[in-house]
Order: C-alpha cells, then sequence, then structure tokens
C-alpha cells in the first residue's frame, strides 16, 4: 500500500493581520472569513473625524500585512489609501466600483504615491459575487493569494471524461 501525502499542511502560516476600515456587512464576512483562515482580524470601527487615520497609524503595519478600505465613501479613503501604501503592508485594497478604482489610482498616480503595485482597487477577485459573504470570499481570497505570491487564477484545468 503507498501512502499518499496529505495536501495541506499542518504547519501554521506566520499569518499576519488583516486591518479593516470600518465596520459593515462586508467588513463583518471579511472579519468571520479571514479569522478561519487564520488570519488575525483588526477592525477599525468608525472614520469619522479621521480618527481611521490615527488608528492606522497607531497600528504599526508590518510586512504581510493586508488592509481593506471597505467604506468607499470614507471621507478619509484616499489619504487612508496613501498611509497604508508608504507603509510595510503587502496588500492594500478597497472596495469601489470600476469608475471609482480608476479615478483614484489615477489621482494616486498622479501625486506619485509609493507601493502602487501593492493597490488592489476594487478589491477581490473577480468571482461574481454580489452579497456581503460572496465579495468578502473574493477579497479574503486575494489576500491568501498574495500573500503567497500567487494571482488566485485556477489550480488546474478541469478533468476529462
Amino acid at each position: 500500500m503507498t501512502t499518499r501525502e496529505q495536501p495541506w499542511s499542518d504547519d501554521a502560516p506566520d499569518a499576519r493581520r488583516v486591518v479593516l476600515l470600518t465596520r459593515n456587512p462586508i467588513a463583518e464576512a471579511i472579519e468571520s472569513i479571514a479569522t478561519v483562515v487564520g488570519r488575525p482580524v483588526v477592525v477599525i470601527e468608525d472614520d469619522d473625524g479621521g480618527r481611521g487615520v490615527a488608528a492606522l497609524a497607531g497600528l504599526q503595519l508590518r510586512d504581510g500585512d493586508a488592509v481593506v478600505l471597505c467604506d468607499h465613501d470614507a471621507p478619509d479613503a484616499p489619504r487612508v489609501l496613501r498611509d497604508a501604501l508608504a507603509s510595510s503592508a503587502s496588500y492594500v485594497a478597497m472596495m469601489a466600483s470600476r469608475r471609482r478604482s480608476e479615478g483614484l489610482r489615477a489621482e494616486l498616480e498622479q501625486e506619485g504615491a509609493p507601493g502602487l503595485e501593492k493597490l488592489h482597487v476594487p478589491a477581490g477577485l473577480n468571482v461574481g459575487g454580489k452579497a456581503p459573504g460572496e465579495i468578502a470570499l473574493s477579497v479574503v481570497a486575494q489576500v491568501v493569494a498574495t500573500s503567497y505570491g500567487r494571482d488566485g487564477g485556477p489550480m488546474g484545468g478541469m478533468p476529462r471524461d
């Protein structure tokens, strides 16, 4: 009898934090899914009055951390993104429409913001999801893929009959 190697590892990866700004149904779903996959989650509850900028600065983001701005209408969204991009965080993303994403990226490029290669707008993989849980799944999948240097594409071809 041959022994097959299991397709997973029992070794826990050096999981870095997923930082979410601000709390809403998508952020809550991201928090649940990220926790299940072993990622510590920090939720910055509210960004009114610029508290999100200060709270983010106080976290001392590290290599491997992910920052996801879940509120595209947050008043300090561009500043939060600039600060996160300039940090050691490996993944920076924002929930946004494609139109809002293009405008935001153009604004950050024009300013010469550092770290644009780690910016993901809109956040998540293109799985077609519409519900908060589906969107959250696509974001956490992208965070995990990015942390392993992967693009989130399919594992391989479908078997043929």
